[in-house]
């Protein structure tokens, strides 16, 4: 066979005595190829519109015809407002407070500072700084766009990271500025917050018992299967994001060990200290670098953030693996820099290996 048709594409069945050459024909057809970065946006989409239409199937189970278009209205609304708004909402909820470079506290210039720079070294805009006045350690960032994004921390975590640590987180939550998780994780946040709180106030929406369907069964399975379900598609869109946040801040940092350090060492204080706030909004979890619940209940269940075991691991074949180490960092602000906790040399192994 001719070199010119071994590479056109087949459009038509095999004849009998035709099917080595069309065989040969299908093997050098071209392959649309789909990237990894377009799988994920295209997974993500089908997830909120998995979780748009179980947010208007509640509507109807509760309310017929009728409260299923009220449900669509609202969903619509709700997700128009969340783009614009999102952000404004998440951090008026957790009290967090701007600061910038001219702030007197070292700690909190070194931190601005350091977001500042892992955001110039990853060529976004600079985002717009927060803290919280939490215990917990913990940070997550938030907006509609990278050009109107905000990072925000805890206290508790610029306490008990030294720098590189924090660099490191920060770096994960910048990577999530960078591949526009932040909308979608507020947008997902809302609608399951709406999707729990429709499915518990059941009982008082709609006609009497005969004319919601399903009745009351229906109604009781409702109220415990809607949040369940919600947790669920949580769960799907905000693991897959997260490795990618850690593996592209290890990349903007150029130290996946000190994010990995930052990952264990945020489990074993988030689980010792409440944070009110998150407890009292679980659909809001998903927005942190570790889930902010204390794992009472049904949350544990259904969590939103993979285990940081694996992501500790996944890091950890990051280096060595083409991510230069990080220069160390020297810029005043304090004994160490400007954290609570002096810095320790990262071991060479990561300190979960033997």
């Amino acid at each position: 066979m001719e070199e010119g048709k071994k590479t056109a594409t087949p459009s038509r069945l095999p004849l009998p005595h035709e099917g080595a050459h069309w065989q040969a024909a299908c093997a050098m057809a071209p392959v649309p190829h789909i990237s990894g970065a377009m799988q994920n946006h295209l997974r993500t989409f089908m997830l909120l519109a998995a979780l748009t239409a179980l947010f208007v199937g509640v509507g109807y189970l509760i309310g017929g015809a009728t409260g299923m278009a009220i449900a669509l209205a609202l969903a619509v609304a709700m997700n128009f407002f969340s783009y614009w708004n999102s952000d404004k909402i998440v951090l008026r909820m957790y009290g967090a407070r701007e600061v910038d470079p001219s702030t007197s506290e070292p700690l909190l210039r070194n931190y601005v500072n350091d977001v500042y720079e892992l955001a110039d070294r990853a060529g976004l805009p600079r985002p717009k700084v927060y803290v919280m006045e939490t215990e917990q350690p913990n940070a997550f960032a938030t907006g509609r766009n990278p050009e109107n994004a905000a990072v925000a921390a805890t206290v508790g975590l610029l306490r008990m990271l030294d720098r590189r640590e924090i660099r490191g987180v920060m770096a994960h939550e910048l990577a999530h500025v960078k591949n526009r998780d932040t909308l979608t994780m507020t947008i997902t946040a809302t609608i399951a917050g709406a999707i729990s709180s429709l499915a518990n106030f059941a009982l008082f929406f709609g006609g009497n018992d005969r004319e919601r369907p399903g009745g009351i069964i229906g109604t009781i399975a409702l109220m415990v299967l809607a949040p369940m379900a919600a947790a669920l598609v949580q769960m799907a869109i905000s693991r897959g994001r997260e490795y990618e946040a850690d593996k592209g801040g290890a990349e903007i940092s150029g130290d996946p060990e000190a994010l990995a350090s930052a990952l264990q060492k945020i489990e074993a204080y988030a689980h010792g200290i409440v944070n009110v706030t998150a407890e009292r909004n679980p659909a809001t979890g998903q927005m942190f670098i570790i889930n902010p619940l204390a794992g009472h209940g049904a949350d544990n269940l259904f969590s939103t953030h993979p285990s940081t075991s694996n992501r500790v691991a996944a890091l950890m074949k990051m280096v060595g693996g083409g991510i230069r180490r990080a220069a160390p960092i020297v810029s005043g602000g304090g004994r160490w820099g400007g954290t609570a906790v002096p810095p320790t040399d990262a071991p060479r192994g990561g300190p979960w290996n033997s």
